[in-house]
């Protein structure tokens, strides 16, 4: 089972969650996704917003295949090649977030690199998840 930690002493986070404590279950390290379709061709290559949606389609494919659902994602790394895009399309990617996940939130970081493998993609997103 998994449990949401967020101290009173921190600032209560908004949209990720602390920590998440979990015991038992099989651990899945879930590669970093991007924006590919089922060819390995990147899609929506102007759109953060759909290669967002993109990129999480395809771990929720890596979950089903692992036995395990989107809430089972207990940390998210995020890299994105423009933090300002990110945060000006937050609204648009929380409702695409949502369809995902839900109100569940898991252990998160977002962080802006200067470029990714593939030169088309704007974000990619790994993370670890424990089936139970």
């Amino acid at each position: 089972m998994n449990s949401i930690i967020n101290p009173a002493s921190l600032v209560a986070p908004i949209g990720y969650s602390h920590a998440i404590a979990s015991t038992g279950g099989k651990t899945i390290y879930l590669a970093g996704q991007v924006s590919f379709d089922a060819t390995g061709k990147i899609i929506h290559k102007d759109d953060l917003v759909k290669q967002f949606d993109q990129a999480l389609r395809n771990l929720k494919a890596v979950m089903r295949e692992a036995g395990g659902k989107m809430t089972d994602i207990v940390k998210l790394n995020i890299f994105v090649k423009d933090k300002n895009d990110y945060a000006s399309k937050m609204k648009e990617i929380g409702k695409i977030y949502i369809l995902y996940f839900g109100k569940y939130f898991p252990a998160m970081t977002l962080v802006e690199v200067s470029s990714l493998f593939e030169d088309d993609a704007l974000l990619e997103i790994e993370g670890i998840a424990v089936v139970h």
